[in-house]
C-alpha cells in the first residue's frame, strides 16, 4: 500500500494555553494538489510549520512518507509567505534561487556550474530567467514570488508547502504559478498550498484540507468542498456558495 505524503495525528498547538489547532488529524497522499482552506487564525500556517518542525506542538505526531520530518528533510521544500522575507537584501535573483540548494550542498561548499544551470533552468519555467542577475528589491510582487518558486523548484523537493504563494500577484503570475502546480502533481510530486480563494480550489487542487482550529474535514475537493463544511469552517460568514445552492436560494 502506497505511503502517505503526510500523515498528521492528534496535532495540539497552542501559544500561552490558547490552543491554534486543536487535536487535529490530516492525511494526505502522495501526488496530490492540497489546499489548506480556512478563515483567518484558523491555524493554516501553523499547521505547515508544526508539519516542518518550526513549532513544537503540545501533542500529537506528524509522519512525512512514514518518517519522522527530520529523517526526511531532504524530501521537503518550502515557500513562505513573501510579507516574511527582507526584499531590501542586497542580493540577485540567481543568488536567491541558488539558496534552494545549499540544503544538498551543505552550507561550506560553494555552488558550481551544475547548480548554476540548474538556478537558471528553475528561472526558465517561472518565464524569469532574464532577470537572473537583477537585485530582488527591484521586482514587483509577483516576480518576487515567482523567484520564491524557483528556490523551491531546484530543491528538486517530492513534497512541496507554500504560504499564500497567490497573495498579492496578478493574474498572469497566478495562472503561471497554477500550470506550474500542476506540472509538480503530473510529476508525482506532492504540493500542500495555504490558500485564501474558495472560488478558485474546485478548479486549482484535487484534494483540500478545511482547518478552523479543528479539522472540519480533509479529503477529495468534490467529496468535502460542500457548503455545508464551508459553513462550519467559516462559522456561516462564508461568501462563497455553489450554483445549486445560489438556485435553490433564488438567487442567480
Amino acid at each position: 500500500m502506497a505511503v502517505n505524503a503526510i500523515d498528521v495525528t492528534d496535532l495540539t498547538i497552542a501559544y500561552k494555553d490558547k490552543p491554534v489547532l486543536w487535536d487535529v488529524d490530516m492525511e494526505v497522499p502522495s501526488g496530490t494538489l492540497m489546499a489548506i482552506v480556512g478563515p483567518n487564525g484558523a491555524g493554516k500556517t501553523t499547521m505547515i510549520k508544526s508539519i516542518l518542525g518550526l513549532i513544537k506542538p503540545a501533542a500529537g505526531q506528524v509522519l512525512v512518507y512514514g518518517k519522522s520530518y527530520a529523517e526526511q528533510r531532504h524530501l521537503v521544500g518550502y515557500v513562505p509567505q513573501r510579507g516574511s522575507v527582507d526584499w531590501d537584501f542586497p542580493t540577485s535573483v540567481l543568488d536567491v534561487v541558488m539558496m534552494g540548494r545549499y540544503g544538498a550542498l551543505g552550507w561550506l561548499k560553494r555552488p558550481g556550474a551544475s547548480e548554476h544551470t540548474a538556478a537558471l533552468d528553475a528561472l526558465d519555467k517561472v518565464g524569469m530567467k532574464s532577470y537572473a542577475e537583477r537585485q530582488i528589491s527591484q521586482l514587483s510582487g509577483g516576480q518576487q514570488q515567482r523567484v520564491f518558486l524557483a528556490r523551491a523548484l531546484v530543491q528538486d523537493a517530492q513534497l512541496y508547502f507554500m504560504d499564500e504563494p497567490f497573495q498579492g500577484v496578478d493574474a498572469t503570475t497566478e495562472r503561471a504559478i497554477v500550470i506550474l502546480l500542476q506540472e509538480l502533481r503530473s510529476a508525482g510530486k506532492t504540493v500542500v498550498v495555504v490558500h485564501h480563494d474558495l472560488q478558485t480550489v474546485p478548479e486549482y487542487f484535487d484534494w483540500v484540507t478545511m482547518l478552523n482550529v479543528r479539522r472540519i474535514a480533509c479529503g477529495p475537493v468534490g467529496e468535502v468542498f460542500t457548503d455545508q463544511n464551508l459553513r462550519k469552517a467559516y462559522g456561516g460568514k462564508v461568501a462563497f456558495l455553489s450554483a445549486d445552492e445560489n438556485e435553490k436560494n433564488g438567487k442567480h
